[in-house]
């Protein structure tokens, strides 16, 4: 009987051997793709999860929400921050300064992009605009002196940094606000 066995075995690995050459050749070969062929790789799509569908499930009965009481209904939790009935962290804390709902922060562009900008065009909101270095010609503006000033700009209409303004002025450049 034990000598069945083992040439079962050695049969098997044989059969498997010639199949992994086989897949390995059809592999090499290309084929078609079609709409019709084509699946997600083996794992990765997983079968949404059914609750309540019995014991054999795993999840029947109560559906994964445990037993009885305010978590177990629907709509049952609390609002973020509650600490059950303990006064919450949120408004344990002390509260200090303010903050303007309405600030709208500068646009921030340095004086080394002002280089995309043509030969004797005045710097303004609508100019920036147009050469796309700033998102709204109607928001705060505001030049920064990173970068090197390639020739002599008028800057109007646009708030300027220390350093960009010395940096405009150098280059024979003028700064009216």
């Amino acid at each position: 009987m034990p000598a069945t066995k083992t040439k079962s075995k050695k049969m098997k690995t044989k059969k498997t051997k010639m199949k992994v050459q086989g897949e390995a050749e059809a592999a090499a070969t290309a084929e078609r793709v079609t709409l019709s062929g084509l699946h997600p790789p083996a794992g990765s799509h997983r079968a949404r999860i059914r609750k309540g569908r019995g014991p054999g499930s795993g999840i029947g009965k109560t559906a994964g929400r445990g037993g009885k009481g305010q978590t177990a209904r629907s709509g049952g939790q609390t609002r973020p921050g509650f600490e059950g009935g303990q006064m919450p962290l949120i408004r344990r804390i002390p509260k200090r300064g303010f903050t303007n709902p309405f600030k709208q922060p500068a646009q921030v562009v340095n004086v080394g992009a002002l280089a995309r900008l043509a030969e004797g065009i005045e710097v303004t909101p609508e100019t920036l605009f147009g050469a796309g270095l700033v998102r709204r010609p109607d928001r705060p503006i505001k030049l920064l002196g990173m970068g090197e000033v390639p020739r002599k700009f008028a800057v109007r209409g646009v708030t300027v940094s220390t350093s960009a303004r010395t940096k405009i002025e150098q280059a024979g450049g003028t700064i009216a606000s």
